[in-house]
């Protein structure tokens, strides 16, 4: 079963406990660990102080003290990498459970979980940070070492707050918190996880209540940098932005220094709520003062520059995000390609296929596909086009306004394509597209053109099937195609249907 690799390693571990005389500075959360993990503060003994005696053997089942003191000794480097590694394996065998539910308890009984938290009480540390992938996961893991001993420290109770966040619930946060401070004494990062799982999940008033807690609370210091960022972005996010310049202001007064994520959140505020002026502001107060822009500042004003139409400075914030992460995710490269859909721009039909190059076969999204027949259809490029639509009808995707379908049939036209538009508007019928009277009235009058009188005449059979009335421009068009055609008395007839149709004529035409 998936526990036999865990067993053989924890002789190894506690005969690394005995052998070792010297303690190592590298802890078993240096690398990489949990980030919310509390790095060791001890220090090596003087070269010249005699080595200690060796630890008695750990005994999985002895009682420990009620509390992990971060300022424990670190593990030594042998016992550490077979400490990471049986965890490692143990997290592995977790992640391979069944979705959505799982039992977590005969996989971590195989692997002696209990062991390995008597050894070293960051083994769950690292377990927990391990596990964010699948948060309900983590959380019935938590739960399962909440019954065990030492009991968890505050960073554990800081990780399980955050998988409840991740897991969309805000009511398990919460009583982890309460279980957290009933217990232990709370710092920043306890309130702060609490509030950024509320900020996940909307919940405005819960999270400035946990602020004013912590502000109130004397156990530990005042709300740090991360609490006041973590409004910021809720605010923003709620496009409350009195609030977020509020909090901004109530930062500054507090003395702590802006950071990254303060700007990052200020700017995704400002985006949220479509102020660009605002948002090109505080990119601009950041350019100019200590604080360096990263990735994500860069992908936040690509964005902003997208869905505002300036295409210069979206195309300068793709190169310097580019230049700073490497690449740029999927989410940007459609937020560009939106922009070049929806506004004009000099060479954008050759931007919009370099960009889709970088797009994978799953990468495929229905309105994007419908941005991009319009743009090649406002191009005139009815071969790009028609690959998008023949995409489209093979995906399933429904077309669904007539703005669209209007581009389309306006493409065809200038193009004089008469038969690949009856062709388009016979698989628009099939799809269940959106269907509208100017995709005949275009046929008829391209027929006209043709002399194609008999198929004209067809045309309004369709309209009839597909409940499209005969309007005066019905008439009108058929009037104009017989006057072409040298048969003004066919063109006579039409006009008296016209009249007994209550439509009139029109004020230039004379009947004789």
């Amino acid at each position: 079963m998936s526990g036999r690799p865990a067993r053989p390693i924890l002789p190894l571990l506690r005969r690394g406990l005995h052998h070792s005389t010297t303690p190592s500075g590298r802890c078993l959360s240096s690398v990489p660990g949990p980030p919310d993990a509390i790095p060791s503060t001890s220090s090596p003994p003087p070269p010249h102080s005699s080595p200690p005696p060796p630890p008695p053997p750990p005994d999985p089942f002895a009682r420990w003290p009620a509390s992990w003191s971060p300022t424990s000794p670190p593990l030594p480097p042998f016992t550490a990498s077979h400490l990471r590694e049986a965890v490692s394996s143990l997290a592995a065998s977790l992640l391979a459970l069944p979705e959505p539910d799982p039992d977590p308890s005969p996989v971590l009984v195989a692997h002696s979980f209990p062991a390995l938290l008597a050894v070293s009480p960051l083994a769950s540390l690292e377990l927990l940070s391990l596990l964010r992938p699948r948060p309900l996961l983590g959380l019935a893991v938590f739960s399962f070492r909440r019954a065990l001993s030492p009991p968890p420290a505050l960073g554990e109770f800081t990780l399980g707050i955050s998988l409840a966040s991740r897991g969309r619930d805000p009511d398990m946060a919460a009583a982890l918190f309460a279980e957290a401070t009933s217990a232990l004494s709370p710092d920043q990062a306890l309130y702060n996880a609490l509030m950024a799982a509320y900020m996940q999940n909307g919940l405005i008033d819960s999270c400035v209540e946990a602020f004013h807690a912590l502000e109130r609370d004397p156990r530990c210091g005042p709300p740090n940098i991360d609490s006041y960022n973590i409004l910021i972005a809720l605010f923003g996010r709620s496009l409350l932005v009195d609030h977020m310049e509020a909090m901004l202001r109530s930062l500054d007064a507090s003395g702590h220094p802006r950071t990254i994520g303060t700007y990052n959140a200020l700017i995704a505020g400002y985006l949220t709520a479509w102020m660009w002026d605002k948002m090109e502001a505080a990119f601009n107060e950041m350019m100019s003062g200590p604080v360096d822009p990263d990735a994500t500042t860069y992908l936040l004003m690509l964005r902003g520059y997208a869905h505002a139409g300036m295409i210069y400075k979206m195309e300068l914030a793709y190169e310097r995000a580019c230049k700073h992460a490497g690449k740029v995710d999927m989410v940007h490269i459609r937020a560009m390609l939106c922009a070049y859909c929806k506004f004009a721009h000099v060479d954008r039909i050759q931007k919009i296929e370099q960009l889709l190059q970088k797009l994978g076969p799953d990468d495929y999204k229905p309105w994007l596909n419908v941005l991009l027949i319009r743009v090649y259809a406002e191009e005139g490029l009815v071969e790009g086009m028609e690959r998008r639509i023949a995409e489209a009808l093979e995906r399933n995707t429904i077309v669904n306004t007539a703005q669209v379908m209007r581009s389309i049939i306006s493409s065809y036209f200038q193009c004089d394509a008469v038969d690949k538009l009856a062709h388009f508007v016979r698989q628009a019928e099939e799809a269940g597209w959106k269907l509208c009277r100017s995709l005949y009235h275009c046929k008829m009058v391209m027929y006209g053109k043709h002399q194609r009188l008999e198929e004209m005449h067809g045309v309004l059979d369709e309209m009839e099937c597909f409940r499209f009335d005969r309007t005066k421009k019905t008439f009108w068009i058929m009037h104009k195609a017989y006057l072409s055609c040298g048969r003004r008395a066919e063109a006579a007839t039409v006009l008296g249907m016209m009249w007994k149709h209550g439509f009139g004529l029109p004020r230039h035409v004379c009947v004789q």
